[in-house]
């Protein structure tokens, strides 16, 4: 029997059932990522509903495909996320830097646009964060990653779009309560760009909800990640600005093994 399977965007194969057992047992298919053969007509399934691909018990993945007990979500300290960005971003600072800067220049010559400059920005700006956040898994995971990755969100346009629309709305009505209830929504809905990037059919609400229950007693931690980076933002800023071509890269690196250890 011959598998197509898709994932972030793109569909692969087709691979025999050997190798498509392979690729989940090394987690290079995850449990949310859709398969399909010919006995399946128009539908795509999730790998997880195919018998005997995955260990008994696997769910949603966590990093590397090993899945991760709801009561250790989240406890893996700061220290050590920001130690393993480090480690992920070694031996590809110049391909994580060069993204960010493409991504910069992208919004800033859209802004640019006589007219329609600030309403082409707002269309540009959530496909290309869905697409630096997939840039980001592939990186974390050890998969193979290239800057093409940087305009992935745009093969699902409309979902990234639509979750940065709504973030933004969201986020704002809640800061016309006050500052505090707009911070907690913007950490609640911090992961939305992650779950839009990691899952090819998940809708803009949908990933919003799954933000907020992936996050629900978790940001506070988040939220102290942050502060570990004000002081090197900072010096950044002694640098007029340079210092921040390997800062944000660095910080995209936390926040996505962030994103690993929070997920179920």
């Amino acid at each position: 029997m011959h598998w197509y399977y898709a994932r972030d965007g793109q569909s692969h194969g087709p691979v025999d059932d050997q190798e498509l057992k392979r690729l989940a047992a090394t987690g290079e298919l995850r449990p949310d990522d859709l398969v399909w053969t010919e006995t399946m007509g128009d539908q795509w399934a999730p790998a997880s509903s195919v018998q005997n691909l995955f260990p008994p018990g696997v769910g949603t993945a966590g990093s590397g495909g090993i899945p991760r007990p709801e009561n250790e979500r989240g406890k893996t300290p700061n220290r050590e996320l920001t130690r393993r960005a480090r480690e992920s971003l070694r031996g590809h600072w110049g391909l994580a830097i060069g993204a960010w800067v493409l991504m910069q220049v992208i919004l800033i010559g859209a802004s640019m646009v006589p007219v329609i400059g600030g309403f082409t920005g707002l269309i540009l700006t959530g496909p290309l964060t869905v697409g630096y956040c997939a840039l980001f898994l592939s990186l974390v995971r050890g998969r193979g990653t290239e800057i093409g990755q940087l305009f992935s969100g745009f093969s699902k346009f409309g979902t990234a779009f639509g979750t940065y629309f709504l973030v933004l709305l969201f986020v704002f009505l809640w800061s016309l309560l006050m500052i505090i209830p707009g911070l907690i929504a913007a950490y609640a809905y911090s992961m939305a760009y992650f779950i839009v990037a990691d899952n090819p059919s998940v809708g803009a609400l949908e990933a919003i909800r799954r933000s907020k229950t992936m996050m629900r007693g978790h940001k506070a931690k988040l939220f102290l990640l942050h502060l570990r980076f004000v002081g090197w933002a900072l010096l950044c800023l002694l640098t007029l600005g340079i210092g921040f071509l390997w800062l944000v890269p660095y910080m995209q690196a936390s926040f996505t093994h962030f994103y690993e250890d929070v997920r179920a």
